[in-house]
């Protein structure tokens, strides 16, 4: 096992637990089966243009979009060095 693999590896880590962190930080934003069921109070949901929420959501897409090229470069790192 490489030092790349190891960097690699614990970059994809990295990137897992703060995606699961950003995750778990939001807000929900619906309200879930009982609102689908019975219909739910949509109507009242504050219209926040800027808020932490909308950033929390735009980093965790971020996030994900690096977990994903991560978990690809871990692959190939993995394939061509052995």
């Amino acid at each position: 096992m490489g030092v790349l693999e190891i960097i690699s590896g614990v970059l994809l880590i990295l990137c897992s637990v703060a995606i699961i962190g950003m995750v778990l930080f939001q807000d929900s934003q619906g309200n879930g089966l009982s609102g689908a069921i019975g219909g739910g109070e949509m109507m009242g949901a504050n219209g926040r243009s800027r808020s932490a929420g909308t950033m929390l959501a735009k980093y965790t897409k971020y996030a994900a979009i690096a977990f994903f090229v991560l978990a690809v470069l871990v692959g190939v790192i993995s394939i061509y060095l052995k």
